[in-house]
């Protein structure tokens, strides 16, 4: 099988405030340049890091067209480390996870 290499997205994972109810959220954005291609929250980190590399699977695949497997998609699962890049083997696509600075980009909307 031949493989793609050297996709690159960025991606935001951070908790937010307690909700009315009183439980955390973990709030996840995945962008592939200036385009955000998925956001929302989870009640657990790990969940909201799940979703976010399943996210970046799914994405990285449909670029060239194709679909993942059950295989690629469970490959993508995985700890991603706050502040880290992350390399992701899945199936026929390598993608990495690199952080995108939120302070960069409040800067970005004020100019």
């Amino acid at each position: 099988m031949i493989g793609v290499e050297g996709i690159r997205f960025g991606y935001q994972l951070h908790p937010l405030p307690p909700g009315r109810f009183g439980f955390r959220r973990w709030r996840y954005e995945l962008w592939h340049g200036n385009t955000l291609h998925a956001a929302g929250w989870c009640t657990s980190r790990r969940a909201a890091e799940r979703t976010l590399r399943r996210h970046a699977t799914s994405v990285g695949h449909a670029l060239f067209g194709l679909t993942p497997s059950p295989d690629a998609i469970a490959a993508g699962e995985g700890e991603i480390p706050l502040g880290a890049s992350v390399r992701v083997e899945a199936g026929a696509v390598t993608l990495t996870l690199v952080p995108r600075p939120v302070e960069q980009e409040l800067r970005a909307q004020i100019a």
